[in-house]
């Protein structure tokens, strides 16, 4: 009685030559990168990031279903002066960069511009979009200035050209303190809140939205859109992914594997 061999598909492959799923990518460093660094491929990114959060926020507000907590207060402070949203955005933001000094943080090109491209995004926002719209529009206002604002988050910090203001007073308070980012960012963001619910800020659906959403957004967006300098973005596990194999390993260990799972060769297959 002869025994025949297995069909070369119908072996099981062995632990060794089974196949690696390719690994993720990784996230990549968000640290400041120098301006003469790629200007041309990053200034563009900087600056569209920033108008698009810019118009976010706009998005937001003619939504009138809550905004972040920083938005309340700009609202809130709309109702005491004659300023108008984009402006207050740039004067608050003036006045944390004023909090940088004991911490010995150094503005940077991004903390320029962030406060200088917010302020006439935002309010070239409010000009476009209409108000007084349906429950319909919106509510898709909402959604939509949410995803956006995750999104422009992502695109701009991606860049690399340093925190905005509100992003350094987190940093350099955490670093000064010792205290985690989790714990200053969240106190700062309630206390920004409270402050501009006190002052007329509307609160709502939206505020909840945000603060549980925006996160999770920008993560997703991060690592399409950070720039990787150098090698940074060549980890050791991408490197082995992406090391050449030598001449004919592949080869020699699916020989020792078919030659292992066939065994030794019957008389039968002899004769």
């Amino acid at each position: 009685m002869s025994t025949d061999a297995p069909h070369p598909q119908d072996r099981t492959p062995e632990h060794g030559t089974e196949a690696v799923p390719p690994p993720r990518p990784p996230v990549p460093p968000l640290t400041y990168v120098p301006l003469g660094e790629h200007p041309l491929r990053r200034l563009p990114q900087l600056f569209v990031g920033l108008a698009l959060y810019g118009f976010s926020l706009s998005a937001m507000v003619r939504a009138s279903l809550g905004v972040n907590p920083w938005s309340v207060l700009y609202e809130g402070l709309e109702h005491h002066t004659s300023l108008s949203f984009g402006t207050i955005s740039a004067v608050v933001g003036v006045l944390v960069l004023l909090l940088w000094i004991p911490l010995k943080q150094r503005p940077k090109l991004g903390t320029v511009a962030n406060i200088i491209v917010l302020a006439y995004s935002s309010d070239i926002g409010l000009l476009v979009i209409p108000q007084h719209l349906g429950l319909p529009a919106r509510g898709g206002l909402l959604v939509g200035g949410v995803l956006l604002n995750g999104f422009s988050v992502a695109v701009y910090v991606g860049a690399r050209f340093g925190p905005g203001p509100r992003d350094g007073l987190m940093t350099g308070a955490s670093a000064t303190t010792g205290r985690s980012i989790r714990l200053i960012r969240t106190l700062m963001e309630i206390t920004v809140l409270a402050a501009g619910w006190l002052l007329g800020g509307i609160l709502g659906v939206g505020t909840v939205l945000y603060a549980l959403t925006v996160g999770p957004i920008t993560q997703f967006f991060i690592p399409r859109f950070a720039y990787r300098g150098g090698d940074e973005s060549r980890t050791p596990l991408t490197r082995r992914a992406q090391r050449p194999d030598p001449a004919g390993a592949t080869s020699r260990r699916a020989g020792r594997g078919v030659g292992r799972s066939t065994g030794r060769a019957t008389p039968c297959d002899r004769a």
